[in-house]
């Protein structure tokens, strides 16, 4: 009974969904999915089937496999997202999902692995008591470094949830990308996908060019929220008021020496 909630769990969150959005494709509450998922209750036969056919994997391995131990059973193979699929995470006593951190000097490390859960166990992770953060998804923080895409700075901490397909990928948003070659970077993203199975990568900094990447090669994508940065802005004491307004001023005349 305990397998079978946590697995309900774990493919649940594989596929990026609330209790509410499963509940809703299998035909059941809610409130039944986490009875189910919290080992108050046991799903009936039917119920069993439903989600087997739902997660494309059978009843015997919902049932007896730990399938958080052996991912490669429950990945949605589809090309469009089918190396993203693969998530391990840390929780705490109570079962909770924590938010795994990787720091520069892990980014590295985190290219190999990224699936492998004893590494990823390594790594600091904590809670984050936010209203804007879901138990029901996925997170975890990247520091970047470089000023590829100042203003935010090299140093600071990216907060991500966890992109399970490359068809969700707004153009023009920010995320972080891991793939072999390139490791983790923070960049804007074009999503090419449906033309040349490929997404563009963005600079802010327009000192650096844009870049495109094939889907075979990336290993995750992670939406970004929001960041934390240790960098405080100062006061830039040289732009008064003043200045703007007589820049502004040279702005007009030279418009007007042109026009004449």
């Amino acid at each position: 009974m305990e397998v079978i909630g946590s697995n309900i769990k774990y493919l649940r969150k594989q596929k990026g969904l609330t209790q509410d959005e499963l509940a809703k494709n299998i035909g059941v509450n809610r409130a039944m999915i986490g009875s189910y998922e919290e080992n108050r209750a046991t799903p009936k036969l039917s119920v069993l089937k439903d989600l087997a056919y739902f997660f494309n994997i059978s009843i015997d391995d919902i049932a007896k496999l730990k399938l958080w131990e052996t991912p490669e059973l429950s990945r949605d193979k589809d090309v469009k997202g089918g190396n993203l699929r693969i998530l391990s995470t840390t929780v705490n006593e109570k079962n909770n999902e924590l938010i795994t951190t990787v720091p520069i000097q892990a980014s590295a490390g985190y290219t190999v692995g990224y699936s492998d859960p004893d590494y990823i166990g390594e790594l600091p992770h904590f809670s984050l008591p936010l209203i804007e953060l879901s138990q029901e998804r996925s997170y975890r923080v990247f520091q970047i470094k470089g000023d590829s895409m100042e203003p935010i700075k090299s140093g600071s901490y990216i907060i991500c949830q966890y992109l399970l397909n490359w068809e969700e990928i707004s153009d023009g948003k920010t995320y972080i990308v891991i793939s072999k070659d390139d490791g983790i970077v923070y960049k804007r993203l074009f999503n090419k996908i449906n033309e040349s199975n490929e997404i563009i990568l963005s600079s802010d900094n327009k000192e650096y060019q844009d870049y495109s990447l094939k889907t075979e090669d990336i290993h995750e994508i992670w939406s970004a929220l929001g960041f934390i940065s240790f960098n405080l802005p100062e006061v830039d004491n040289n732009l008064s008021v003043n200045k703007l307004h007589d820049m502004i001023l040279e702005m007009k005349e030279e418009i007007s020496k042109l026009k004449k």
